[in-house]
């Protein structure tokens, strides 16, 4: 006897009350089944897709506007050795002020950092690298206990 007859055979000996027990329960069984996996997910996904479109627009702004700025910087016509060296330095002495001190060897310049405010490093290696076109190659930086910048920062300046 196969599977299906002792099933049906098994089913026609129960009395209607314990069948329509048994539908019930294979119907609870398959609803939960329908739930967990296909209309849960699939609700879930809904209501957090409108945060998720949010936060990935905002992705999408800030890449256009990296985009954006690279391009300018591509854009931007060829700078001198000598020309370059006193941006950096005019944007040393603006930005950081006595907290940094400089060594120049050849087209590599190191930046010592005491003490350096984390906006003011911040906004310095942005006017360093818009204005002197330097390229940071080494960065060998901490934070102290009063939460500012200290270790040395190695720059690559255009070729002479």
């Amino acid at each position: 006897m196969s599977t299906t007859q002792v099933l049906r055979t098994h089913w026609e000996g129960l009395r209607p009350r314990e069948q329509a027990m048994v539908a019930v329960a294979a119907l609870v069984v398959v609803a939960a089944l329908v739930w967990l996996v296909a209309l849960g997910p699939a609700l879930s996904t809904l209501r957090t897709a409108e945060v998720q479109r949010r936060s990935l627009d905002a992705q999408l702004q800030h890449m256009r506007a990296l985009q954006q700025q690279a391009q300018a910087l591509q854009s931007q016509p060829k700078q001198g050795y000598d020309e370059a060296l006193r941006a950096l330095e005019a944007s040393i002495k603006q930005r950081l002020g006595t907290t940094a001190r400089t060594v120049i060897a050849g087209e590599r310049v190191t930046v010592t950092l005491a003490g350096t405010a984390p906006d003011a490093l911040a906004q310095w290696l942005t006017q360093a690298r818009v204005n002197a076109r330097a390229l940071p190659g080494e960065a060998r930086l901490y934070r102290n206990s009063a939460g500012l910048w200290e270790g040395t920062l190695v720059l690559t300046l255009p070729p002479r």
